[in-house]
């Protein structure tokens, strides 16, 4: 069987189970305890990152990224990266940005800070940072209200892969409470649309130990 070793709030985990889901691909989930460094892991991802795909022939992909355009081109009926070379170039610009920039000044100041520093034994939550994740969300909401406002999905005409990582790193940040929905109505209208598709169902299944959600988490109308 196909599997997919990832962590449950990790959204760039998110983002391939997402993409998985809507090309209808099965797969397993398997958590990896990345702080563990096993070394059977390490073997297949020697960065001990997830995710980590292993394909039913054994062949592992690492990398969030590389993973998503390997299912692009392997199983290309449910493209996801765009159909013609603007498109493309607009997905893979929002994905960097969700990756990186949303990543580095929000998802990072909050999920890593709030909700795994101290359970990692890795010292005490930084409330700077925390106040400057908060901080930094709002700009970020306002840019994928606007990108929502101007076009049916955040990269063009098509749900894409940018969607899912915008809606990946948000979903964490939302199982967490860490996301005022009343802030930008476009973007919250946004995220209900791509939530209720059902490629979001095992997302919204999900339940980490000792973090319960909020009840709208899985709530497709809030």
């Amino acid at each position: 069987m196909r599997i997919l070793h990832h962590l449950p709030l990790s959204p760039y985990s998110r983002k391939v189970r997402l993409a998985l889901a809507e090309k209808r691909i099965p797969f397993e989930l398997k958590t990896e305890r990345v702080w563990e460094r096993r070394e059977e892991f390490l073997a297949m991802n020697p960065a001990c990152t997830v995710p980590v795909l292993v394909e039913e022939n054994g062949f592992v992909i690492a990398d969030s990224y590389a993973i998503c355009e390997y299912l692009d081109e392997a199983y290309p009926d449910t493209p996801l990266i765009g159909r013609t070379l603007g498109e493309r170039a607009e997905v893979r610009r929002l994905v960097a940005w969700f990756d990186t920039r949303f990543a580095g000044e929000v998802t990072r100041n909050l999920i890593w800070e709030r909700h795994l520093k101290r359970a990692l034994g890795k010292g005490n939550p930084d409330a700077a940072a925390i106040r400057a994740g908060y901080a930094n969300l709002k700009p970020h909401l306002d840019v994928i209200g606007w990108l929502a406002e101007e076009r049916p999905w955040l990269a063009g005409p098509n749900l894409s892969l940018a969607d899912f990582a915008a809606a990946a790193h948000l979903s964490a940040l939302d199982y967490a409470n860490d996301v005022d929905w009343e802030y930008n109505a476009a973007a919250r209208d946004w995220y209900s649309r791509v939530k209720s598709r059902p490629a979001f169902r095992g997302l919204l299944a999900d339940r980490v130990s000792g973090l319960e959600p909020p009840a709208h988490y899985a709530d497709l109308d809030f």
